[in-house]
């Protein structure tokens, strides 16, 4: 089978390709994704960071194992059991914890985290309008927001190019370019963006990918071949809390007590 290990990623090339293999949760390749995202993120032992959408948990692996931090390794399609045993044959359950929950109803103090990282998941639920004000509670000010996965290098607009075509589905609507990201966080006024760029040959990196561990996904490898980065790749977002605006609280109740009233007005006169 294909290595799915790069050279240009020296971290990553240093894991077994099987046991990569045996964590696969996504189209992208997570300790490659989470590599080249932290080579942009300060992280420094005992640094408590959520992994967001996680998946199975590769990349939680690979955050404690390279960086000494602590990690919270959160996703809501893949099973934690599965993903705990994971990290206790890693050796590192004692500091890499597995959690099953949505990333719309996270189980955390605010403030609690020096970090918040997702590899290939942010897509799904971190296009909406509110959620960086939902997501940046949870880190202290100052704290670093930081994203990487499938995306675009150029807007392929409506309808998609032909080559595209056959691959293309609603769902893919998530995918932007890193600009777009910039913006988005930006217009939030609770995010300074410190990078957002695309992966040079990122579409490369994702063909190879599919082609290691997914060698029947015909459309989509021949979307990428047909493509060649015209369209799409690999990008990411780094930003920052900004220490001086305070996210808005979030509504959980909104009081209120009932009076009663009559339902219609007097009937008219001679209406009977």
């Amino acid at each position: 089978m294909t290595d799915p290990t790069h050279p240009r990623f020296p971290r990553a090339a240093r894991y077994h390709p099987d046991w990569i293999r045996a964590a696969v949760s996504g189209g992208a390749n997570p300790l490659l994704l989470t590599e080249w995202l932290t080579e942009a993120v300060e992280l420094r032992p005992g640094m408590r960071v959520l992994d967001l959408g996680c998946g199975r948990g590769a990349s939680s692996v690979f955050l404690h194992t390279e960086f000494g931090v602590e990690v919270w390794a959160v996703d809501l399609w893949f099973d934690a059991a599965e993903r705990a045993q994971r990290f206790r044959d890693a050796g590192v359950a004692d500091a890499v914890y597995a959690l099953h929950a949505d990333a719309r109803a996270l189980p955390f103090a605010p403030g609690f985290f020096d970090a918040v990282l997702s590899i290939d998941s942010f897509v799904y639920y971190g296009t909406d309008d509110l959620y960086a004000n939902y997501l940046t509670r949870f880190l202290r000010p100052g704290g670093q927001l930081g994203i990487a996965g499938a995306g675009l290098t150029a807007d392929p607009g409506w309808p998609v190019p032909e080559h595209l075509a056959a691959w293309w589905e609603p769902a893919l609507a998530c995918l932007h370019p890193a600009e777009w990201w910039q913006a988005h966080w930006e217009r939030s006024g609770l995010l300074e963006v410190e990078l957002a760029d695309a992966m040079p040959d990122g579409w490369q990196r994702w063909l190879d990918w599919q082609r290691a561990v997914a060698p029947d996904n015909a459309p989509e490898i021949a979307a990428l071949e047909a493509d060649r980065g015209r369209h799409l790749g690999y990008v990411r977002a780094v930003a920052r809390r900004r220490a001086d605006v305070e996210p808005d609280a979030p509504i959980t109740t909104v009081p209120a007590a009932y009076t009663p009233h009559p339902l219609l007005r007097d009937p008219a006169p001679g209406a009977e």
